[in-house]
């Protein structure tokens, strides 16, 4: 018997598109959240992949959380290593070296938003949900990251707030809160697809240096959470890779001669 497929891996030249689809609001079980680790995986050996999007299947869902049902019928046990391998998962989208863009077409709410929160930038269809992380009204709280990637991103208050209240808000609200990086409207899901396609097309060789992008991801993303001293030891050490790569030396010879650079992620 087939394995359904609730992660679909597309390609568009150098941009991997990752859609969770799982009708209807995309929630994720185990199934769904191992595919989505072995897409990134896909995504991360693929050399000529310089940018992941992540979205979600239809009009009107990003990703509505854990599914609800796999969680009230398995065991206590079953529950914790779920959360480990979520945990894993998205631990393994920070740590690939690629520019990776949540297009959240959506409702983005609970373990949506955790997924999301785990992107380097995040766009949003405007008026298309809302977004929040409403686990404190089944009594447990944000167990995919979101206690620890919230207060990452809007400050221990906010986030003990926002968590406590179990609100969910508009997407406008969100980006006033950083946690959205951009609100664009779109006519329809395809529509909005398109738009951050184009947008994610700007991170792409020959118009960015990938390399230095995947790195400058890395620095923020590892260095965020050492002691300062230790993280400007990180980002001098990633800098020497950049000295050494093709790329800077096209960058600096294009200032130099003073045209636009053709980088080649190398």
């Amino acid at each position: 018997m087939l394995e359904k497929e609730l992660v679909h891996y597309e390609e568009q030249d150098k941009i991997a598109i990752l859609t969770l689809d799982d009708p209807p609001a995309n929630t994720y079980t185990h199934e769904m959240m191992a595919q989505l680790d072995a897409a990134i995986v896909r995504a991360r050996f693929a050399d000529h992949i310089e940018v992941i999007v992540i979205t979600g299947a239809g009009e009107k869902f990003f990703c509505a959380g854990a599914n609800i049902g796999m969680l009230n019928s398995v065991t206590p046990g079953f529950k914790y290593c779920f959360c480990l391998h979520a945990n894993e998962t998205l631990n393994r989208l920070e740590h690939t070296p690629k520019l990776v863009i949540g297009a959240l077409n959506g409702h983005t709410v609970g373990g949506g938003l955790e997924i999301a929160m785990a992107t380097d930038m995040r766009i949003a269809r405007k008026g298309a949900g809302k977004v929040g992380l409403p686990e404190v009204s089944l009594g447990v709280l944000p167990g995919t990251g979101g206690t620890q990637r919230l207060v990452r991103i809007v400050g221990k208050a906010r986030a003990i707030q926002l968590m406590a209240e179990g609100a969910t808000f508009d997407f406008e609200k969100a980006a006033e809160l950083g946690l959205v990086n951009k609100v664009i409207e779109a006519e329809s899901r395809d529509d909005f697809l398109a738009k951050v396609l184009e947008y994610a097309n700007e991170f792409t060789t020959p118009n960015k240096a990938t390399k230095a992008v995947g790195l400058i991801k890395r620095s923020v993303q590892t260095g965020s959470e050492l002691p300062f001293e230790l993280a400007l030891t990180l980002e001098r050490e990633l800098q020497q890779q950049l000295f050494a790569s093709e790329d800077a030396k096209e960058g600096l010879a294009a200032y130099i001669e003073k045209r636009q650079p053709q980088f080649k992620g190398r």
